[in-house]
């Protein structure tokens, strides 16, 4: 059972990434999926989360109004759309997954977690 994270890359500020996260290995439908992110010194950091099949979705202030999360269960990929990307997002973004469908920002409360996938924001 595991997580792939992909897309990240190099960027210059403003533009735009999608994230992806693909599960195997079981059916992640019925759980929340969730990004967090670490920047270089930094603790790991909530981003953003929505439930099973949609229905509700949180994000931090710092990416409110310029990320959005989704998910498509048919495939049990979940993806991170950032724009008006800042040298600021430039971190080593992680999918996780929460079988009790929490919606949660706290990571201790995440099942699997994606192997991480760099993103660089240049000024």
């Amino acid at each position: 059972v595991q997580l792939q994270a992909s897309g990240g890359g190099l960027v210059q500020s403003g533009d735009s990434l999608r994230l992806s996260c693909r599960g195997s290995g079981r059916t992640f439908s019925s759980y929340a999926r969730a990004w967090f992110r670490q920047a270089p010194g930094k603790e790991r950091e909530f981003v953003a989360v929505m439930s099973s099949w949609g229905r509700t979705t949180l994000y931090s202030d710092s990416v409110k109004g310029r990320f959005t999360i989704s998910r498509d269960n048919a495939v049990n990929t979940a993806f991170l759309q950032m724009n008006s990307l800042k040298p600021e997002d430039t971190a080593v973004y992680y999918c996780a997954a929460d079988r009790r469908n929490r919606g949660s920002s706290v990571a201790e409360d995440y099942d699997y977690w994606g192997q991480g996938t760099l993103v660089t924001v240049s000024s």
